[in-house]
């Protein structure tokens, strides 16, 4: 097999088309006898990957020109589209080709021009990696075999499960399968029950469906708690050993009010000449999560705790995160601290970073801070007098960091998020603006400066590191959003195709207290990349910042675990090169598990969210609400209510009778016929008509005293609407229907704030 392998991969690789087996043979002048060599070679390369086996079983190599792998992102309406591995615009795949493959899974893909549009469409070729061994959904017993209905909307096929595979589910239970065969172009696919999670209205269910559904640990293994639970709840002398003691610090903890877990301190001081000195102590999770044990490895595994309304699944378990790596008040523990000092300006002027031992002296919360520093509520400085100063110090500093901030460009979206407000049983009994006051933003600027500081002391060390990066905005979205805004009287610098974050921010000033600053903001806000960790430092393009990491929250986050391990290595001079090899070797692993696994979380926390802004909505329908344009798609627009911070989508069926074109670039529909305009940040008055907890959408009509919108009716088009077409072929989008949804968006709606 070995003396074919070299042959073999050159020959497809210069090969000018899929090579079926025979014509390998008969090339390679392979005899009878070496037949099962060559397969066993050709075997093998597949499944490295560096030879794919596509339709009618023959051969080629991934790099060929037309040949494209990536992940294959569904729509609950059957198509799809797959995202490049290598970047570029993603590839339409039609629903009649996607009857074997389910959402998330890899594939290849040949690309081919499709439709009136010619933009590139494709099909699938093989499927590399299945996304799912198991689907969570609800159970319906037929005569002969029962059927399992996906939860996960964008999985639109249902699993067939055969008689003696329904274990105890009984027909309408949510239920968790797995699959024993995948779907064919012929056939459905099959699995059988493995766990019944229980009826779809019990709160209970509702949770475990989405841990179920996103494959979250929440359950700790034996030898995880056992190592948990032999640690030790208390500081000894052993411990403190070789820490700065900052136990006479005044050092406190400002969290919300529902916190249990407090992996962050603050102290600060008063310097001469208008300095002030900042230590931001975190809990020092690597002293008790040590590499390679069954904790350390449970913690990679989950990567981050998760957070629902009603609950946590933490990264660690309860003995730690609640316990001895807890900064809880009047006792004693670990540390990591990152001592700072600013000058006037905000300018860091020195940083030193130490093992510490700490005792904070108050446990506060965001309300209670902000009631001391902003409203100097008389009874709530009385009660924490001893507190004040260093508290309205810990405001002067906060200040000047977010002066120098903004001035250097950092980009601050102001969009409100909302706060889910449950009953005992669960049920949801408000959605509220979620709060954020000086104190947030006070904590949010310390934290920010320690992991800058610790970022740059890294990188100077020239150390092998993790990195939380944010890449520059893609330049073809950036020109479309500089064409959108124009119509406003907007614009901003672009140089080489690219931008600064200053000019970002400058146009986000520009447009505050204006009509059109929400949508400003929403369009924006969707040029930008997601954040991600990585293993070189690309810079953050939001906090305009050239280094940055994230070293605050390792009671939360394992990517922080990591950089305190390094930073500690370097403190202690114990890298040896030999360390620093095995680093680089590992965090590019490391940086990308990491990354997938913070985006599933924000996806199930996403979800649950979803899921009780539904039912809260459930006994509203009929009602009219004002609302906002947050999206706009072919087949309709999304609208969020102004006072309830729930979205629901005015599907064009919905609207007067009319051809209705989509016009892209400028995040508007257009009535052909009546000139009446929908478009992304309008206000609009609109009516409950359906909620559907299944699909977890609201649909709304536009309400009665909706008062329309309207371009000019004769050709010549007003200055506000410079690329709305008038005259030309009809429109793309047919009366009262949607056409293909264009491939830039994926066919969803644009995901909402990106993580820091």
């Amino acid at each position: 097999m070995q003396k074919y392998t070299q042959i073999v991969r050159q020959f497809i690789k210069d090969a000018s088309h899929p090579l079926a087996f025979r014509e390998i043979m008969v090339a390679l002048g392979v005899v009878k006898g070496e037949k099962a060599a060559l397969k066993d070679a050709l075997d093998q390369l597949v499944e490295t990957g560096e030879l794919l086996n596509v339709e009618g079983n023959r051969y080629t190599s991934p790099g060929q020109s037309q040949l494209v792998t990536g992940r294959l992102i569904a729509h609950r309406d059957g198509y799809g589209f797959v995202t490049p591995e290598e970047g570029g615009e993603d590839l339409f795949i039609p629903a009649r080709f996607l009857r074997s493959n389910m959402h998330g899974d890899k594939v290849v893909v040949r690309v081919e021009k499709g439709g009136r549009d010619g933009k590139r469409e494709g099909r699938i070729v093989q499927t590399l990696e299945r996304a799912f061994s198991r689907i969570v959904g609800r159970f319906e017993q037929g005569k002969k075999f029962g059927l399992l209905l996906p939860d996960e909307l964008r999985i639109t096929q249902e699993l067939v499960i055969p008689l003696n595979a329904f274990g105890k589910a009984k027909s309408g239970q949510v239920v968790v399968a797995e699959i024993t065969a995948y779907p064919t172009a012929q056939r459905r696919g099959e699995g059988r029950i493995v766990q019944v999670l229980g009826w779809p209205d019990d709160p209970e269910v509702e949770v475990l469906t989405i841990i179920n559904k996103f494959g979250l640990p929440s359950v700790f293994p034996p030898e995880v708690l056992t190592e948990a639970r032999a640690t030790s709840s208390q500081v000894g002398e052993t411990d403190r050993q070789g820490r700065v003691d900052l136990r006479g610090n005044l050092t406190v903890t400002i969290d919300g009010e529902t916190a249990r877990d407090f992996d962050d301190a603050v102290s600060v001081q008063r310097s001469d000449a208008g300095k002030i000195r900042l230590w931001v102590s975190i809990a020092d999770v690597s002293h008790y999560v040590k590499p390679g044990t069954p904790l350390d490895h449970e913690s990679y595994l989950r990567g981050t705790s998760v957070y629902f309304p009603d609950r946590c699944i933490p990264m660690l378990p309860e003995e730690l995160s609640n316990g001895i790596c807890s900064l809880n008040p009047a006792v004693e523990r670990l540390t990591m601290t990152a001592e700072m000092l600013f000058g006037k300006d905000g300018a860091l002027l020195e940083a030193r970073f130490y093992p510490s031992v700490i005792k904070s002296d108050a446990r506060l919360t965001y309300t209670t801070v902000k009631q001391i520093v902003v409203d100097n509520d008389p009874a709530v400085v009385e009660t924490h007098r001893h507190l004040v100063a260093d508290l309205l110090l810990m405001k002067e500093l906060a200040l000047r960091l977010m002066e120098r901030r903004q001035q250097r460009g950092s980009i601050n979206f102001d969009l409100p998020e909302p706060e889910i407000v449950l009953d005992l049983q669960g049920s949801t009994l408000a959605i509220v603006r979620s709060e954020r006051n000086l104190a947030h933003k006070m904590i949010e600027e310390f934290m920010l400066a320690a992991n800058e500081a610790v970022a740059s002391h890294i990188e100077q060390q020239k150390v092998p590191s993790l990195y939380r990066v944010h890449e520059p905005p893609d330049p073809a979205k950036l020109r479309d959003f500089q064409e959108f805004i124009y119509n406003f009287g907007y614009e901003f610098k672009l140089s080489e195709e690219n931008v600064a974050p200053a000019e970002l921010q400058r146009l986000l000033g520009q447009a505050a207290g204006k009509p059109e600053e929400r949508m400003i903001n929403e369009v924006m806000l969707r040029c930008m990349k997601q954040a991600r960790y990585a293993p070189e430092n690309l810079g953050h393009f939001g906090l305009a910042a050239p280094c940055y990491t994230h070293f605050t929250s390792p009671i939360r986050r394992y990517p922080d675990l990591v950089v305190h391990r390094i930073l500690k290595g370097i403190i202690g001079k114990k890298l040896r090169e030999q360390d620093k090899e095995r680093l680089a070797d590992t965090l590019p692993e490391v940086a990308e598990h990491t990354s997938k696994r913070e985006r599933v979380a924000m996806e199930a926390e996403r979800e649950i969210v979803e899921l009780k802004k539904m039912q809260y909505m459930q006994h509203k329908v009929g009602e009219e609400f004002d609302g906002i344009i947050t999206g706009v798609t072919a087949f309709g627009f999304f609208v969020e209510l102004v006072e309830l911070f729930v979205e629901g989508l005015v599907h064009v069926t919905r609207l007067r009778p009319d051809f209705y074109r989509y016009l892209e670039k400028q995040h508007t529909l257009i009535g052909e016929r009546s000139r009446e305009i929908f478009r992304i940040g309008d206000r609009v008055r609109v009516r409950l008509e359906n909620v559907s907890l299944e699909k977890k959408q609201l649909e709304f009509a536009l309400a009665d005293g909706h008062l329309p919108r309207y371009a000019a009716a004769s050709d010549k088009v007003p200055e506000e609407y410079p690329h709305i077409p008038v005259k030309g072929k009809r429109p793309a989008v047919m009366k009262r229907g949607g056409a293909r949804p264009a491939p830039t968006n994926n066919g969803r709606k644009p995901s909402g704030r990106k993580k820091r």
